[in-house]
């Protein structure tokens, strides 16, 4: 483990790095792309636990906006979107030789486990990937947020926020081409300044736990690793 800066690390996933952007469902290239990346991670030894979205199924917000569906009711709907995520991803990286474990915030015996402390540290321990699905089984709380409360309560070293851009930017680089790129912020200037990188809960309870946040682009090989390293990778969010 010397050539890591981060041992245990949480991946906070969107629904659509499983798909084209905009698009519906689960693309088999993108799928295996992020599976490569958490295997390149864990053979050399780091610990990854996995925090899935769904809106490339569902996004619950969108849904009771549209449909006439309570909003609960749609957040729970989108939850179960993070579940088919999720076990999509457990079967591909264990056809690469990963043994993975998924956890849920929703009872669901027949597919998954529930979501237990101790259980999830302890499949990492014995160098398992988890999974974990269902976001904290609340409505109205989003998975950014879930992903900061697991990492606090798993002892995550780091939060790695994957996206499909290089980083932070003082603007949407995909709209406009000056935007710039941010190599470093602290937790309050991305709350100050509304920045969209997570749910202001999510970087404040990040700022709470001292969990750094890693903005980086998951979609170019070998970016994940080298977050883990400590090399320059994105963008990272932490104290003053």
């Amino acid at each position: 483990m010397g050539k890591h800066k981060y041992k245990r690390v949480l991946l906070k996933i969107s629904g659509e790095g499983f798909g084209q952007p905009g698009g519906f469902g689960i693309e088999g290239q993108a799928l295996e792309r992020v599976a490569r990346e958490i295997k390149s991670v864990t053979g050399e030894g780091a610990q990854v636990v996995v925090v899935v979205g769904g809106g490339n199924f569902i996004r619950g917000d969108q849904l009771a906006r549209t449909a006439g569906i309570q909003a609960a009711t749609a957040h729970y709907m989108g939850m179960l979107g993070t579940v088919m995520n999720a076990l999509a991803l457990q079967d591909t990286l264990e056809a690469m030789g990963v043994e993975t474990r998924v956890q849920s915030a929703l009872t669901m015996d027949r597919v998954c486990e529930m979501f237990i402390r101790r259980r999830c540290i302890r499949h990492l321990e014995k160098g398992r990937v988890v999974i974990l699905a269902a976001g904290t089984g609340n409505p109205f709380v989003t998975t950014d947020t879930c992903a900061a409360q697991r990492a606090i309560e798993i002892n995550a070293d780091v939060v790695l926020k994957a996206t499909k851009v290089d980083g932070v930017y003082t603007a949407d680089p995909q709209q406009e081409a000056d935007a710039q790129l941010f190599r470093r912020l602290t937790y309050n200037e991305v709350i100050d300044q509304r920045l969209k990188v997570m749910d202001v809960s999510a970087v404040d309870l990040c700022q709470q736990g001292g969990v750094p946040i890693i903005v980086f682009n998951l979609t170019k090989p070998g970016n994940m690793s080298a977050a883990v390293r400590g090399e320059k990778v994105g963008t990272i969010i932490e104290g003053e």
